[in-house]
């Protein structure tokens, strides 16, 4: 039977001869059906690129350890309290609350948007509205399951102890740089389901007051993202990491260079994603999160070898010089 017979059957059996369109065309025709989560990702990946083109970016910033090493992608495994990733001479180790466990999947969201604000209001001693403002930036639905989800966030990133370090042979001795710091110092935060309510009673506003040491990183290193871009990768977080570590990478490229897949020194050990361990796994995983950075990047120069064991990356601008919107709060 035909799809156009099945959707007429289906009318000719249906009380009063109508149903909604809507149903019968899901039934008929399910290829062509657009969820609205991913209708909205398709919008949100067209603002992108319409704003990049009238150098219209919204500027956000992130912090050189989350570019350089990601944050685990999947919830990690119970009772696993340590991360570890390297990146050539950066290594980054993340220690997990043992109350609340280590940052996974969309917590990257959080240093994104601390750094952000740190950079803009130039001090440690951040303020904002409401936890509403956040999940507006990242376009996350605003409702009990994603409030709680917020809630476990900034838990898992207070809680969090940080390493990272740098090692480089210079021609006489060894550069040995260690740093291990906490995000925060000191946090409150409040949510309101009234989107009118912009403060608690008593003008009280939102504080985070970020640890001396992050803060310190934040104005030294500060790498600048787009935050639309971040907000339509905000649901895939692999592909998050490589856009924010193209966007740097290629903006410090001298010209075409070749980074390695496998090895020590391989992307795939710098990136959150130690699931995909299989070389063949890894390049077909890395050729979608590439498809869907080139969405909203259609010039990024990045792409696999021909023999799939390397990523040439070129000298190329995410983020467009003088094009952001950088609003200071």
């Amino acid at each position: 039977m035909s799809r156009s017979n099945a959707v007429t059957k289906h009318l000719h059996h249906t009380p009063g001869g109508l149903e909604r369109i809507g149903p019968l065309l899901a039934a008929a025709y399910p290829d062509l059906v657009i969820s609205k989560r991913r209708m909205r990702k398709v919008e949100s990946i067209e603002c992108v690129r319409l704003n990049r083109e009238g150098s219209r970016q919204n500027l956000g910033f992130s912090s050189r350890p989350f570019v350089l090493c990601g944050l685990p992608v999947k919830r990690p495994a119970s009772g696993c309290l340590l991360h570890e990733r390297r990146n050539g001479h950066f290594v980054l180790q993340v220690t997990g609350h043992p109350s609340y466990g280590l940052p996974w999947g969309q917590d990257r969201l959080v240093p994104i948007f601390l750094a952000t604000l740190a950079t803009r209001q130039q001090t440690p001693r951040i303020t904002f509205e409401s936890a509403a403002q956040m999940l507006d930036t990242f376009a996350m639905q605003q409702g009990g399951s994603q409030y709680r989800r917020l809630i476990g966030a900034f838990q898992r990133i207070f809680g969090a102890t940080i390493f990272f370090g740098a090692d480089s042979q210079g021609e006489r001795a060894a550069v040995v740089h260690r740093a291990r710091f906490n995000f925060m110092s000191e946090a409150r935060i409040w949510y309101s389901r009234d989107p009118d309510q912009k403060f608690l009673p008593g003008d009280c506003q939102n504080v985070i007051v970020l640890s001396d040491e992050f803060y310190r990183e934040i104005l030294n290193h500060p790498i600048p993202t787009d935050l639309e871009a971040a907000k339509a990768l905000s649901s895939s977080p692999a592909a998050l990491d490589l856009f924010m570590w193209l966007s740097y990478r290629c903006f410090t490229a001298r010209g075409r260079e070749r980074v390695p897949l496998f090895g020590d020194f391989g992307l795939i050990s710098q990136l959150g994603s130690a699931d995909y361990a299989r070389p063949r796994k890894f390049r077909e995983k890395l050729e979608d999160w590439l498809e869907l950075v080139r969405k909203m990047w259609p010039a990024c120069p990045a792409a696999i070898d021909q023999d799939g064991t390397g990523l040439f990356v070129d000298r190329a601008n995410a983020v467009l010089p003088n094009g952001g919107n950088d609003a200071r709060n």
